[in-house]
């Protein structure tokens, strides 16, 4: 691994935090919405961009959502259900911070909005985990666009090569990649953890 990396960027959810599945949280079956129809909606979705870009309020995506899905939910439902999506840190989430943080600034890189954006606050305690948080609805900008990468280079004051970026979306790491950061695709603590060791960020243990 190259010697100037000093800065270790990581997603959130999927990568340190553990997602519910939304259908099921909306007691949803495959003949209401195919689960991976939910998904591919809410990556094109105009409602969950500006939800995430801070421009919207809760109602409003709610409502705007539920239209362009025509989900069979009503909007206290659906906010209810969408709020639960972060199941909670993946266990060793902690464990793998700290065993990076002598070495290098910690950071993260997370589309996300004000709903989610408090549990991961208070019942999760993420604020304490990071030197530096970068989360879409406080910069406007989303994943994978270029602007989301290019506001935390300006924000630290580095070049892309001194960046680590961990992310369980191939969109994300290839758009990460695109202006020089160095960028791996993993799935949870674990897969992430393996990932740092091979490429000689963490020591093996």
């Amino acid at each position: 691994m190259p010697k100037q990396i000093r800065v270790l960027l990581f997603d959130l959810g999927g990568v340190l935090i553990e997602l519910n599945e939304l259908s099921t949280l909306l007691h949803l079956n495959g003949d209401e919405m195919p689960v991976n129809k939910l998904w591919s909606d809410w990556l094109s979705s105009p409602a969950a961009r500006a939800f995430e870009m801070g421009i919207s309020t809760k109602e409003q995506f709610a409502d705007k959502y539920i239209e362009e899905t025509n989900l069979p939910i009503k909007r206290n439902e659906f906010l209810n259900a969408f709020t639960q999506l972060p199941k909670g840190l993946y266990p060793d989430a902690h464990r793998l911070i700290e065993r990076c943080r002598d070495r290098y600034f910690i950071a993260c890189l997370s589309n996300t909005n004000t709903l989610h954006w408090q549990r991961l606050i208070h019942e999760m305690g993420i604020d304490g985990m990071f030197d530096q948080h970068f989360a879409s609805h406080l910069t406007g900008k989303l994943k994978p666009d270029r602007e989301s990468f290019e506001h935390v280079l300006q924000s630290l004051n580095c070049d892309p090569s001194a960046i680590l970026f961990l992310d369980d979306n191939e969109m994300n790491v290839k758009a990460a990649r695109s202006i020089g950061i160095i960028a791996y695709r993993t799935e949870g603590v674990q897969e992430a953890e393996k990932t740092l060791e091979k490429i000689g960020i963490l020591t093996v243990s």
